[in-house]
């Protein structure tokens, strides 16, 4: 180990990107996920910035900055949480705030338990307590932000921190996460990397997006040192 990046398998990647596309998943798709990355780009979805430290496949060691994430607290299983979380959220950021002003919508959503299992790895079909957020545009602060009108919505400011991920796609199902979690956490223990947090599942594309071109991810904060 050495920086928090381990040795090995792992490729040391001079990338520095907010969107690293894996160019094996645009060729396979084609037509279709030119499309989708044409959408994206259309509706300036701003993304979560990143440096890949490390990677290898669609494994990384990713470098996240500070940011402002508005977040939601919902109870009840994985895929109520998501979609009443998020539906708070987008409430927010199209008007239900002090100024009634709207707000730059963002990706992924991302979701993660209020408690954890052990070591890290999440219950998903036994956890009922669930955090719901995405990020604020940059050049929010959180002083310069609307104050939200529903008491369930708030902001928190997400420090910076590395954070392994794995990027796949399919359908938002808690077989399909599970499998990709088991997988990451597999990977970090392999290369001897410590997890610090319980995972988190980032969700990048609305439903109509078709599931084969769906970028989903799972994310988990790894120890810098």
């Amino acid at each position: 180990m050495d920086g928090g990046v381990p040795r090995g398998s792992l490729r040391i990647s001079a990338v520095s990107t907010a969107d690293s596309d894996n160019t094996a998943w645009m060729h396979l798709n084609g037509h279709f996920g030119a499309a989708v990355e044409c959408w994206r780009i259309e509706l300036a979805i701003e993304s979560a910035k990143y440096k890949v430290a490390a990677h290898e496949g669609s494994l990384e060691l990713r470098d996240y900055p500070p940011i402002v994430i508005a977040v939601a607290a919902v109870d009840g299983t994985r895929s109520h949480a998501v979609n009443a979380g998020f539906r708070l959220l987008a409430d927010y950021i199209f008007g239900k705030n002090q100024w009634t002003s709207r707000i730059a919508l963002t990706a992924p959503v991302t979701q993660s338990p209020r408690s954890p299992g052990e070591p890290f790895m999440t219950n998903i079909e036994h956890s009922s307590s669930w955090t719901i957020s995405f990020m604020m545009p940059a050049g929010y602060a959180m002083q310069s932000l609307p104050a939200p009108t529903d008491v369930r919505v708030h902001f928190e400011r997400a420090p910076a921190r590395r954070l392994a991920a794995i990027r796949f796609s399919g359908f938002w199902s808690n077989a399909n996460l599970e499998c990709h979690e088991i997988q990451l956490l597999r990977w970090l223990n392999m290369e001897q990397v410590t997890a610090v947090s319980a995972p988190i599942y980032a969700y990048y594309d609305p439903p109509w997006i078709p599931w084969f071109l769906r970028r989903i991810e799972v994310l988990i904060e790894i120890s810098s040192n």
